[in-house]
């Protein structure tokens, strides 16, 4: 397997765009090199954050390669976002990440087709069977209409690919009920790794036995997210704490509208990366743009400061 093990910061990259909507790479290598300074341990090109749903297949290889270039000699990791709603298609492009040097894939739960457990089980071993690297799974309910049971999880894991999950149903308590699934079985759950997969819920995953997070608000202050982290891991609680309750506004407000639409207009504020959404996405509206630059300014964040 040519994969390392999934702990820590994972940035879910945005995808920037021009204003005719192509990809605009020369922000996106910024990004990236923001991303590999700040000693984030891992990008994800491709995911919800980077409008997967809107890229085209060839878009999405152009993405991967080049965070693959960028990260090429450094400690940050890249892992894929393939998941699709046709188990063929995310096997087929799974394949092909998997064989261009990502450390691993992120799948999500197949979306609208609202499979059952025996489905979802089925899905993710195919595309298990059908790799090289590593598989995390992803449970966004919210978004998908569907979510994978502890008990589904549990026996995925026992598959020696499927080492890890991006947990984003916001319920805290599910990470509890996953870790006690996976007690019934010692080999998977003593290398299984749960993230986190709302940066609110981060610091309380944590607590709970989580190893990392993958995030969303790290694309705007990477450096924070690899602190609290760190804070946390070697016992400074009540820094981590501090970090959590700091930018907790913006955990908040970065999902004030649909993801990546808050993201994307607090990075314009930022860094100057443009907030250019594809449709069906639109604009943050007026109210709640004046919220969340209320929430940027709580928060510190303005123009060139790096966080």
């Amino acid at each position: 397997m040519n994969s390392r093990e999934p702990r820590g910061v994972f940035t879910a990259l945005i995808t920037p765009f021009l204003a005719n909507l192509e990809l605009d790479l020369h922000s996106y290598r910024r990004i990236l090199k923001d991303q590999r300074d700040a000693g984030v341990a891992g990008v994800i090109p491709c995911g919800t954050t980077g409008e997967s749903t809107t890229l085209t297949v060839e878009e999405k290889q152009i993405l991967i390669q080049i965070a693959l270039d960028e990260m090429k000699g450094s400690l940050t990791q890249v892992w894929a976002g393939t998941g699709t709603n046709n188990t063929r298609e995310t096997v087929e492009f799974s394949r092909w990440a998997s064989d261009r040097g990502v450390d691993g894939v992120l799948v999500v739960t197949p979306y609208y087709n609202k499979p059952s457990q025996l489905g979802l089980e089925q899905h993710f071993l195919a595309v298990a069977n059908a790799v090289t690297c590593s598989v995390m799974l992803y449970n966004v309910p919210g978004r998908t209409g569907v979510a994978l049971a502890p008990a589904t999880i549990a026996r995925l894991a026992q598959h020696s690919r499927i080492r890890s999950i991006k947990e984003a149903s916001g319920n805290v308590s599910l990470t509890s009920e996953i870790f006690d699934c996976l007690k019934a079985n010692t080999a998977s759950s003593a290398s299984f790794r749960v993230l986190s997969g709302d940066d609110a819920c981060f610091l309380p995953l944590l607590s709970l036995g989580a190893s990392g997070v993958v995030s969303v608000a790290s694309n705007l202050f990477p450096r924070a997210m690899v602190e609290l982290q760190n804070h946390f891991s070697e016992g400074r609680t009540e820094e981590a704490l501090k970090i959590h309750n700091h930018y907790f506004p913006l955990f908040r407000d970065l999902f004030i509208e649909s993801n990546p639409v808050p993201i994307k207009t607090a990075m314009a504020v930022a860094s100057g990366c443009k907030e250019f959404v594809r449709a069906p996405l639109a604009a943050l509206t007026r109210t709640h743009q004046a919220q969340l630059e209320q929430s940027l300014v709580r928060c510190g964040v303005s123009p060139g400061v790096q966080l």
